[in-house]
């Protein structure tokens, strides 16, 4: 049994052990959202820190050290960038480390409420249900530590109650307050941009750039989390149509493809649309970049984005939080069939002293086709189809890469093969470039939607031929089956774990929650706001209407506290609860009875001063003593007798037993 420690303002070891507990379940939601080269280190030093202070607290110089060195090992893991993710990270350090100096009752209740940042600082990062979840258990597991702290400084005998005892009181806190908070959230007036600017994050997550250099791909290429949801209205394309088109790359220096800056400034060229259309929602998860991608070709630029001269497609605004974008495209007959001459020569120019084997390849290509680009095009998917493997194991690319690729290796993914064809396609005096974006997509049958994760980033080609103009070639896909021999667990193999795979019904139900939890919640705009009563029949609700209907909401979520506050205090036991009602119908002679009054006193007293006010009252003192403290007397404590004692209770009245 814990006994209270003489000094009340020391800390015993379970109430001490209370309040690492819930600082831990407050700094757990933002350890999960950092990049794991801060999370564990943050989280060690966490664990380093209890364990040494956990008999006698560190010196002042020595916390001074340690808070110094946390500080800079922070800012030389994230490059001395500082960002959302930095300051998170700096604040979880802190939290980490505050455990060298918790030894009395105020460090406790400090570590408890600078903790309570964190899972706030979370929602900087992400979010999601599962944030959510992890803060609101937090913020509960903060509040019954400091319950507890509260009980061990008043001394309170119930120091040790139960633990769940403690959670049924914080919960009727929290329900409480729940319906202001909900009235709040849906009905406050929200304005159409935040009132604040946080920065960017340091560390980027992973997403589509403009640039693309060889194995820069490898995280994305093994991260499972979904970057798009598409919901389909009306035909759906087949899984191998499902090119999701990006950033075009022009330029190629040796090593990296870039996209020309002033390419978003042109028109889009002419193209002929097929006649098969497709019509779609994307939603995009946040990247803190500006690329938007679209099924190929899209036909035109959602409001709030751009279409550049190639087809690539831009946001207006970084995508640091969840978006949603309604596109059309269709697959083109001819794209682009008159290639403008700026065009042409940047789309054949390549860096001089870079790769001789391939050029002379394509050279010797160009003599035996004559002036088939065509055929040009089919030997070159042969070779692949013949000889080359696809796998993310590659060596580190040397001077001449794409030589060291297709005479060496032989063997890469979507960075290297396009790469190299491209090369081998301008060798030979085809204009070619570089598409990014993301390849296929997964259909989740809970909801009937695709979702394509980060690991589908892709890269292929186009060649421009004469009379059709730009034409999609995928060297990737052109690898014999055989010869794959990263497979799609290999590349993504969280979708094998705890979760069970990334077509299984465990993943389904969780992103489909996911998705929910965007349209319901992450969604919820000023525009949807203002729509909120439309199925009632109001079309449009203005700023006015919203703030008399969030009055009149809160007003009622006002009430609700004040009775539950009310029956909260209210005794739980009806015949305690009959009896003090019985007092109280003496208030208005003044001879109500006095907390310290027993039964019998009280009884005493009213008959010394108004005996006819008594007639009555000493019997049911009588009854009321014997339930109250005569346990061993065989029914006395009966549900029946309890019945019967509260109903004489209530039915005594004063003026009317002395009329």
């Amino acid at each position: 049994m814990t006994t209270v420690p003489d000094h009340p303002l020391l800390l015993d070891r379970t109430s001490r052990l209370w309040a690492l507990l819930a600082a831990v379940a407050c700094v757990l939601p933002l350890l999960l959202q950092l990049p794991a080269s801060l999370a564990w280190p943050i989280a060690a030093a966490g664990v380093a820190t209890t364990l040494l202070a956990w008999r006698n607290p560190m010196s002042g110089a020595l916390r001074l050290v340690l808070t110094l060195f946390v500080i800079g090992a922070v800012l030389g893991i994230s490059g001395a960038r500082f960002g959302r993710d930095t300051g998170c990270a700096l604040l979880a350090a802190m939290l980490a480390i505050k455990p060298s100096e918790t030894s009395r009752l105020r460090d406790a209740r400090s570590l408890i409420g600078f903790a309570l940042f964190a899972p706030f600082a979370t929602f900087l990062l992400d979010q999601g249900p599962l944030s959510m979840a992890l803060g609101l258990a937090a913020a509960i597991g903060a509040l019954v530590a400091l319950q507890r702290l509260a009980d061990l400084e008043s001394g309170d005998a119930r120091f040790n109650i139960p633990l769940r005892k403690r959670l049924r009181s914080v919960l009727q806190l929290v329900l409480i307050g729940l319906p202001m908070a909900l009235a709040a959230f849906w009905l406050f007036p929200r304005l159409s941009g935040p009132l604040w600017g946080v920065p960017e994050r340091a560390m980027g997550r992973p997403g589509l750039s403009d640039t693309m250099r060889p194995n820069d791909w490898l995280d994305m290429m093994i991260d499972d989390t979904p970057t798009l949801r598409v919901r389909f209205f009306g035909a759906t394309p087949r899984p191998e149509q499902m090119y999701w088109r990006g950033p075009t790359l022009w330029r190629f220096d040796g090593e990296e493809w870039t996209q020309p800056s002033w390419m978003r400034g042109l028109r889009a060229p002419e193209t002929r649309p097929g006649p098969q259309r497709w019509d779609y929602e994307l939603e995009v998860e946040p990247t803190d970049r500006d690329q938007l991608v679209a099924l190929d070709l899209p036909l035109a630029a959602p409001s709030g984005s751009a279409l550049s001269g190639d087809f690539s497609l831009r946001a207006e605004q970084p995508l640091t939080s969840l978006t949603r974008w309604r596109l059309q495209s269709a697959a083109p007959v001819r794209h682009e069939p008159r290639l403008p001459l700026a065009l042409r020569q940047m789309a054949l120019q390549l860096p001089q002293g870079f790769n001789p084997r391939a050029l002379a390849l394509a050279r010797q290509w160009r003599r035996d086709a004559g002036s088939n680009d065509a055929a040009i095009v089919q030997r070159a998917l042969a070779w692949i189809n013949e000889e080359f493997a696809y796998t993310l194991e590659t060596p580190p690319w040397g001077r001449n890469a794409v030589d060291e690729f297709l005479f060496d290796t032989k063997a890469g993914f979507c960075q290297h093969f396009s790469s190299s064809f491209v090369v081998l396609m301008r060798g030979a005096g085809i204009p070619a470039r570089v598409v990014t974006g993301y390849a296929g997509g997964y259909r989740n049958p809970i909801g009937d939607y695709w979702v394509v994760l980060r690991s589908d980033a892709h890269a292929w080609t186009e060649v421009w031929l004469e009379g059709r103009g730009w034409v999609r070639l995928d060297p990737t896909a052109a690898v014999a089956p055989e010869r794959i021999y990263d497979t799609l667990a290999d590349r993504a193999p969280g979708t094998a774990g705890l979760l069970g795979g990334l077509g299984g019904p465990t993943w389904n139900a969780r992103d489909w929650l996911r998705r929910n939890w965007n349209d319901m919640l992450l969604s919820f705009d000023a525009n949807r706001q203002s729509q909120l009563l439309r199925p009632l029949g109001i079309d449009r609700l203005g700023g006015q209407q919203l703030t008399v209907l969030f009055s009149l909401t809160a007003l009622l979520a006002l009430l609700w506290m004040i009775w539950l506050s009310a029956r909260g205090q209210r005794e739980s036991d009806p015949v305690l609860r009959a009896w003090h009602r019985v007092s109280g119908r003496y208030r208005r002679f003044g001879l109500e009875r006095e907390p310290h009054e027993t039964a019998a006193d009280w009884v005493d007293r009213i008959g010394r001063s108004r005996p006819d006010l008594a007639v009555g009252l000493r019997e049911l003192s009588h009854r009321f003593a014997i339930w109250r403290y005569a346990e061993g007397q065989p029914g006395t404590r009966s549900s029946r007798a309890a019945k019967d004692l509260v109903r004489a209770l209530r039915s005594h009245r004063p003026t009317h037993s002395n009329p």
